[in-house]
């Protein structure tokens, strides 16, 4: 009599490669796993969170879905799996995109998001090499529009906008940042650094106050 052996799914290691079908079928087998990336072939596992890091994704996080809750064409996304190019698997702590239905630039696949949102933000300490190094290549080469940096480190944001295939940082305006993709997407940097959230909403606020924002929101 056959007797079916049950085998246990091969658990991931940093470094490890394999193509993007591989990684989502052990990851499906894998359902404790929360977080995982695939980047151009090669597995990344994460840091344990701090919870600095925790903050300061909290505080993008409610900013950014303030933001798209006055826009019912604009998504937000925080730590959602993106089908990106053939061989990477990312999860942006946050995104924005707008809405395939709307002429946004992604699309749906089953039940993940596919392509490039228009809009990525990380924050990075631990994971600084690679959200500086292959993630920011595979947003550039995917077409990630805009990539938002909060480096813990240095408490610094990096805002990079992309110009005709390259990424070129965004200069803050009297230390508020504006969107060049989501118009009245403003962002103060150093209420951001201070957790002052009632500032970096009022901000927020004002840049949705903006001829530009109204604009966007009709079109």
């Amino acid at each position: 009599m056959m007797r079916l052996i049950y085998a246990p799914p091969l658990p991931f290691e940093a470094g490890d490669r394999m193509d993007r079908g591989e990684f989502l079928a052990r990851w499906e087998e894998t359902p404790d796993l929360k977080f995982a990336e695939l980047i151009d072939g090669v597995v990344y596992l994460p840091s344990p969170v701090s919870l600095e890091h925790s903050d300061k994704e909290s505080l993008i996080h409610l900013w950014a879905a303030v933001y798209a809750g006055r826009l019912g064409k604009v998504q937000v996304t925080l730590d959602a799996t993106w089908m990106m190019e053939e061989e990477s698997v990312p999860q942006p702590d946050v995104a924005l995109r707008i809405r395939p239905e709307f002429g946004g630039q992604s699309r749906n696949v089953d039940k993940f998001a596919g392509g490039a949102p228009e809009f990525a933000a990380e924050v990075t300490r631990s994971t600084r090499s690679y959200d500086l190094g292959p993630k920011l290549k595979l947003y550039e080469r995917a077409g990630v529009r805009e990539y938002l940096t909060a480096l813990l480190e240095e408490q610094r944001l990096e805002w990079r906008v992309l110009r005709e295939g390259r990424y070129e940082l965004l200069q803050a305006d009297a230390g508020i940042f504006r969107s060049t993709v989501f118009p009245g997407l403003w962002l103060d940097e150093a209420a951001f650094w201070a957790n002052d959230t009632p500032a970096v909403l009022r901000i927020l606020e004002q840049g949705m106050s903006s001829p530009e924002f109204a604009a966007f929101r009709l079109h």
